[in-house]
Formats: structure tokens, C-alpha cells, sequence
């Protein structure tokens, strides 16, 4: 068996021990190039893709991992719906009240507000082929990191690349990688947030307290899945019968 052949086995039995990846139903193909695997397919969710590129990092002999996985979404959607879902829910959220959000197309460019003075950010949104692009800068953390949550919410979406940027840069706290996802965890529509205490260490994410259904301990899990670098996550929430 030739290296390449070994490393690809080693990928694909590392993702088939991941009881969150299901490679049989959604297909993921790996190749090996010169120490490098590159993961291509759908998978069923953020946290399935997180998982698998986690798993393929740390295989034998693995240098490192190219990401070409997608998400499959919901429904389908073409690009400009989903370019437009997002806008208005970004739209909508207090936290970007006073920020300038532009929308961009191969066509044209579209400001959709403008932000006063002290804004608290300049979003530019642009979507190809399902994968949501956030490029710009934002003033905290939180206020990224929430952003890209709503991103994934929106219908139709297969990826998210938050590329936004700090502006001021300041070192991130985990205080406020917290304070992103109880954002998330109380704009949810689909959770019933009150018993919920998230916490946050070195990216880390547990979740703890209670949730009425199975359904929502796990919508509340991808939440936290959803936040950009965001490795790994705990729930520990008890289903309240």
C-alpha cells in the first residue's frame, strides 16, 4: 500500500469513529496529496463539518487539511435569495442597528444602511454558489462572532467564511465569545433560551441547564457550533420533561 493509498485509510476510519459524521449517507471524499488531505462533499451540519476536518487534522501522517466540505442545506435556494435572507435578518438585529451593510454581486455594488460616526461596523455581504461571504470589519468579538451565527441560520446557506476583521484588533476574550453565543442562544427563535448558561474557555463551549425537547438541546449544541473558531463543544443540557 502506497502512502498516499495509507493515509486516505487512516482519514476515513478516523471520520467513521465520529458518531456525529455519517459518511454513509453523506458521502465525503478524501484525497491525499503529499502529507495534505482534502475533504470534498456535504455533510449533514456545521458541526459534522467541524468534526471531520478536526478528525482528518489529526490522523497519522496528516500535515495538514484542505476544507472543500459544504453543508446541505435545508432547502434550495439560489444565491441571491440567500444573499437577500441574510441581509434582512442581519438588518433586523439590535447589535447592528448602527452598522453599514452593503451587499456584493459580479453586477454591482449595493449599500443597504449607513452607519452614523460611531457605528459598530461596515459589513459587506456576498454569496457564490450557497457559501455566505462576511468581509469588513466589526468592534468586537461578540458582534463578529454573532454575525456569522446569523449566516448560518439563513435558509439555502451551504458554507459560511467570516472574514470580518476587529477594528480596533484587541486581544479576544472568552467573555465574549460567551456573551456572542447567548446573544445567538436568546435571538433563536427555534430555542427557549432562559435555562441555558453557556461558557466559554480557550474556544471551548459548554452548555448547561435545561431545554424542554431533544430538538432544542440539539439546535442550541449547533448554535454553539456555529460560532466561528469554536473547536469544540460540551452540552451538557438536561431535556426539563
Amino acid at each position: 500500500m502506497n502512502p498516499r493509498e495509507l493515509t486516505t485509510r487512516k482519514v476515513h476510519a478516523a471520520l467513521e469513529r465520529e458518531p456525529r459524521i455519517n459518511i454513509h449517507r453523506h458521502r465525503i471524499r478524501i484525497e491525499s496529496r503529499d502529507g495534505a488531505v482534502v475533504l470534498e462533499g456535504e455533510v449533514a451540519d456545521v458541526a459534522a463539518k467541524k468534526l471531520a476536518l478536526e478528525a482528518a487534522a489529526g490522523a497519522d501522517g496528516v500535515r495538514g487539511v484542505v476544507d472543500r466540505l459544504r453543508v446541505a442545506p435545508g432547502e434550495a435556494r439560489g444565491d441571491g435569495a440567500v444573499r437577500d435572507s441574510f441581509a434582512r435578518m442581519l438588518l433586523q438585529q439590535p447589535e447592528f442597528r448602527n452598522c453599514t451593510v452593503g451587499l456584493r454581486t459580479n453586477e454591482r455594488e449595493l449599500e443597504l444602511r449607513k452607519a452614523t460616526d460611531d457605528g459598530v461596523g461596515d459589513i459587506e455581504i456576498s454569496v457564490t454558489d450557497g457559501v455566505i461571504v462576511l468581509e469588513g470589519h466589526v468592534i468586537s468579538v461578540s458582534h463578529r462572532l454573532f454575525a456569522g451565527v446569523l449566516a448560518w441560520w439563513t435558509p439555502g446557506r451551504r458554507d459560511v467564511i467570516n472574514a470580518l476583521e476587529l477594528e480596533p484588533r484587541y486581544e479576544e476574550r472568552d467573555d465574549e465569545v460567551t456573551e456572542a453565543l447567548r446573544l445567538a442562544l436568546e435571538a433563536d427563535p427555534l430555542l427557549e433560551a432562559d435555562q441555558i448558561r453557556p461558557h466559554c474557555r480557550d474556544w471551548v463551549v459548554t452548555l448547561e441547564g435545561a431545554v424542554p425537547t431533544e430538538e432544542q438541546r440539539r439546535r442550541a449544541e449547533l448554535d454553539a457550533w456555529s460560532l466561528s473558531g469554536v473547536d469544540k463543544v460540551i452540552n451538557r443540557l438536561q431535556v426539563a420533561r
